[in-house]
C-alpha cells in the first residue's frame, strides 16, 4: 500500500454471467463504474476501466445445450449483445474481457499450477450441497429451508475434487481487515465479512469433473477436471492488466494504482473472501477497495433480477427516458451502497424536476436572452460584478472531487443541484429578461454569472451525462478538461445560439 500512485486509477465491474442478456441491475453496476472512471479522468488521473463476461461453467453449458448451440458460439453471441448494450449506455471501458480468450485461459492454468506446486491445492472428496444457478457449494448449516441462503434449489453431491487451502489465509485476511478499515465499503459490509471470519472457514473446492461440466479451463495437473467457474472468473481482474504477461503493465495498474472493484452486495463473499485469499496465496497485493452496492428493488421491495423473472431492459428504458437521463437517475437517486426502489414514475419525477425544469430550463432561457438581445455574444462584466458565484463554483469543484474520492456520488450530484437551484433563484430575483429592456449592461452581468455556473456544472456533470453535457458545453463554446473547472472561461464574443430544450419533459 505504501507505493500507491495517486495519479492512476483502476476500476472494474464483475464480469457478468452469460446465461441471459444484460438487465438494469448489471447496467447499474457498469454505469456506476463508468461514471467514477470518467470523474477520475476529469480530475487529471490516468485511468483503466475493465469489464467483461464470465463464459464458463455449468449454467452456460446447460443454456447452450438447450439452444442446441456450441458453447463458444453461444458465448460469442452473448458477448456481442453485452458490448452493444454497453455502447448504447455510453459506457467507455478500456478492456472488455472474455474468460474464453486464450490469454486469460493460459494465465488461469499458470495460476493453478503455481498454487498446486506450492501445496495450496490438494485432492480430496467433496460431500455437500451444490447450487447450480449460483455455482456455489454450501454446507448443511448454510442451507435455509433446504435451499441456498438466497432461496435457490440445491442438490447433494459426493465426488472427488481439488481444494484450495483458503483456511490457511484466514488469519492474514482478518489482520488486513483490522489494519485497513476502509478496505470494503460501505463500512457495514466490511463488518459482515469480519463477522463471517469469526468462525473457521472451509477450504474452497476449485474443480469440477469433466463428466459433469466440460465447458471450462482444464486443470493443468489433471485433464479430467476443469476449474471452478468462480476461480476462473475472479482472476480476470489480474489477467486484464497483464498478470504473468507484462510485468511493467501489471505493476502499473495492480500494484501502483490498486484496483477498485465495484460489485453487487450478493457477490461480496466471493470477492471479500475467495478472491482475497487467492491473492494472498499468490503473494499479490490486495485491491485498494471493494465497493458493494445495494440492489434495485421492485414495487414489492424485492430485488429485480433475471433469475426471478422480473427485470427492466436498459435498452427499453433508454428509449423511454434517454441515455443521459437514465444514467443521471441511477447516480442521483440512489445513495451508493443502499438498496433502492426504482420505477418509471420515480424516474420521470426526478428527471423532469432536475433536468427539464432546472438545468435544461436555465440553458434555454439564458441562450435565448443572449441571442435575442446581444446578437448571440457573451460579454464579461468588469471587476467583481462578474465574480458573484466565483468562490461557490470553484469550491463546488473541490467538493465534488472529494465526494467522488469517498464514493459519495449522489452527494456530489446534490451539491451540483444546489448551486443550480441558487442560480434559478438568482435569475428570478434579478429578472434579466425585464432588466435587459432598460439596462443591457446590468442584465449582461446576471447572464454572465449564471452562464459561468452553468458551464462549470456542465463540466462536472459530463461524467454522468456525457452526451447531453457535450451538447450543453458546445452551446457555451467549452470543452471538458481540468482547466475548464476554473472560473472565467466563457468564450467572450463567441456566437451563442438559442438552445432547443436539452431535456424535453417526459410524460408517462
Amino acid at each position: 500500500m505504501k507505493h500507491r500512485n495517486l495519479n492512476l486509477f483502476y476500476i472494474t465491474t464483475p464480469i457478468y454471467y452469460v446465461n441471459d442478456l444484460p438487465h438494469v441491475g448489471t447496467a447499474y453496476t457498469t454505469i456506476l463504474a463508468d461514471i467514477f472512471n470518467r470523474y477520475h479522468r476529469l480530475f487529471g488521473k490516468k485511468t483503466f476501466f475493465l469489464t467483461g463476461i464470465d463464459e464458463h461453467g455449468q449454467k452456460c453449458e446447460q443454456v447452450a445445450q438447450l439452444k442446441k448451440m456450441d458453447p463458444q458460439l453461444y458465448c460469442d453471441q452473448m458477448s456481442a449483445q453485452f458490448q452493444k448494450t454497453w455502447k448504447s449506455l455510453h459506457i467507455d471501458y478500456d478492456l472488455f474481457l472474455r474468460t474464453s480468450s486464450l490469454q486469460h485461459h493460459e494465465v488461469v492454468q499458470k495460476v493453478l499450477k503455481i498454487l498446486y506446486d506450492k501445496g495450496d491445492i490438494y485432492p480430496s472428496t467433496y460431500k455437500g450441497w451444490y447450487c447450480v444457478s449460483e455455482e456455489i457449494f454450501y454446507m448443511e448449516k448454510d442451507l435455509v429451508d433446504k435451499k441456498s441462503p438466497t432461496g435457490k434449489e440445491v442438490i447433494y453431491l459426493e465426488e472427488k475434487s481439488y481444494f484450495f487451502k483458503m483456511s490457511k489465509y484466514q488469519q492474514s485476511l482478518q489482520k488486513h481487515l483490522e489494519d485497513n478499515p476502509e478496505f470494503i465499503k460501505p463500512s457495514y459490509r466490511q463488518n459482515e465479512i469480519k463477522g463471517f471470519l469469526k468462525k473457521p472457514i472451509q477450504d474452497l473446492c476449485i474443480s469440477r469433473p469433466k463428466k459433469r461440466v466440460s465447458w471450462g479451463v482444464e486443470l493443468p495437473f489433471d485433464k479430467d477436471y476443469v476449474a471452478y467457474v468462480w476461480v476462473d472468473a475472479l482472476l480476470n481482474y489480474v489477467t486484464g492488466v497483464a498478470y504473468l504477461r507484462d510485468e511493467k503493465e501489471f505493476t502499473k495498474w495492480w500494484k501502483e494504482a490498486g484496483a477498485v472493484h465495484f460489485l453487487g452486495k450478493d457477490i461480496l463473499m466471493t470477492h471479500g473472501v475467495y478472491w482475497t485469499c487467492l491473492l494472498m496465496a499468490l503473494d499479490l497485493p490486495l485491491p485498494k477497495n471493494l465497493f458493494a452496492h445495494g440492489w434495485l428493488l421492485n414495487e414489492s421491495q424485492e430485488k429485480m433480477s433475471k433469475s426471478t423473472g422480473e427485470k427492466l431492459d436498459p435498452l427499453e428504458l433508454i428509449k423511454f427516458l434517454g441515455v443521459s437521463e437514465l444514467r443521471y437517475f441511477l447516480a442521483r437517486e440512489i445513495p451508493l451502497g443502499n438498496d433502492a426502489h426504482i420505477s418509471k414514475p420515480l424516474m420521470v419525477q426526478r428527471i423532469n424536476q432536475d433536468l427539464s425544469d432546472q438545468l435544461g430550463n436555465i440553458l434555454s432561457r439564458l441562450s435565448r436572452l443572449v441571442e435575442t438581445n446581444y446578437d448571440g455574444k457573451i460579454y464579461k462584466p468588469s471587476g467583481q460584478e462578474g465574480e458573484i458565484f466565483k468562490d461557490q463554483a470553484e469550491n463546488l469543484s473541490k467538493q465534488v472531487k472529494e465526494d467522488i474520492e469517498n464514493f459519495k456520488l449522489n452527494q456530489a450530484l446534490d451539491k451540483i443541484n444546489e448551486i443550480l437551484s441558487k442560480v434559478n433563484r438568482y435569475l428570478e430575483q434579478e429578472t434579466p429578461w425585464k432588466t435587459v429592456k432598460t439596462n443591457k449592461k446590468e442584465a449582461s452581468c446576471v447572464l454572465y454569472n449564471s452562464l459561468e455556473v452553468l458551464r462549470i456544472c456542465g463540466v462536472l456533470l459530463h461524467p454522468v451525462m456525457p452526451e447531453k453535457m457535450t451538447k450543453l458545453l458546445g452551446v457555451l463554446g467549452e470543452e471538458v478538461s481540468l482547466d475548464s473547472l476554473k472560473w472565467g472561461r466563457l468564450p467572450l464574443g463567441k456566437d451563442l445560439k438559442h438552445s432547443e430544450p436539452l431535456f424535453p419533459k417526459i410524460h408517462l
